[in-house]
């Protein structure tokens, strides 16, 4: 990572986004973070400045396209632009299809999905002015590989990673890069926020994200890495990697086995731990 370039995270107050912003932090990049929790985001604020870069935080609820607007044309104003923007705030779901209310549904889209959308809306212009730029859209290896019982989240981080596959063609001319983070599950704090419909997706999500070996510096690092090389879709996991493969290469009806043992073995493991 060369100093001096400029990003801007949304999410960045905690988990992969917080991270992701140390890192960069470290590297002299010039830090901008959304979030719509001030106390994280003053917290993370402090951190970032103490790294010695310099560094913003800016109240960003992804719901709202006007506030990501606004985020875009106080970087251009006062810093010239953005080299780099991860559109990577989200949240969780999961419950039986039956179970899952539609204003859950709504939840999720209007933040996972739809906060994507608004990121994308919002900077492509600004990238576009500038003839350069990098989108990079946080998904989840949900959006690959679609684990039972999470049938919201997994359609929005499929939509996620079709998204970004459109504006990866759509874009190319005009200089502007995208790629898609497609990590499975690491410990964050993704946990505290996410909805279920029973106590047993309750405890199974809780237990898969705070009991995972990874951490979100773990993914962090990795994430960076496939940014700088311009890969257009980051699988951050060993794991993760070989699932993609193997749905590629079986039939689908062996593929559905192999991944209801992998997500059995996996919860299984998180909670002996």
């Amino acid at each position: 990572m060369s100093g001096g370039k400029r990003v801007f995270i949304t999410g960045g107050a905690s988990g992969l986004g917080r991270a992701l912003a140390e890192r960069y932090a470290k590297a002299g990049w010039r830090v901008a973070i959304g979030d719509v929790n001030d106390q994280r985001g003053a917290e993370t604020l402090s951190v970032l400045k103490g790294l010695g870069g310099v560094a913003e935080y800016c109240r960003c609820d992804v719901t709202q396209e006007s506030d990501l607007i606004k985020v875009a044309a106080w970087l251009e104003q006062n810093w010239g632009g953005v080299d780099l923007v991860f559109n990577n705030a989200g949240v969780a779901l999961s419950g039986n299809i039956e179970d899952v209310s539609l204003d859950d549904w709504q939840w999720v889209v209007d933040i996972d999905l739809l906060g994507v959308v608004r990121g994308c809306k919002a900077f492509v212009p600004l990238f576009k002015r500038q003839g350069s730029g990098h989108l990079v859209n946080v998904a989840s290896l949900a959006g690959l590989v679609h684990p039972p019982r999470m049938a919201p989240y997994n359609t929005v981080k499929a939509a996620v990673v079709s998204l970004s596959e459109t504006l990866y063609a759509e874009l190319a001319a005009s200089g502007i890069a995208v790629s898609v983070v497609c990590p499975g599950f690491f410990r964050s704090n993704l946990a505290e926020t996410a909805r279920t419909s029973d106590a047993d997706s309750k405890r199974r999500t809780t237990r898969l994200v705070n009991k995972a070996r990874r951490t979100s510096d773990d993914i962090a690092k990795v994430v960076i890495r496939g940014v700088e090389r311009r890969e257009f879709r980051i699988l951050p996991d060993v794991d993760g990697r070989k699932a993609w493969r193997l749905k590629r290469m079986l039939p689908f009806p062996l593929f559905v086995k192999a991944l209801n043992r992998m997500f059995t073995s996996g919860y299984k493991a998180a909670k002996a731990r």
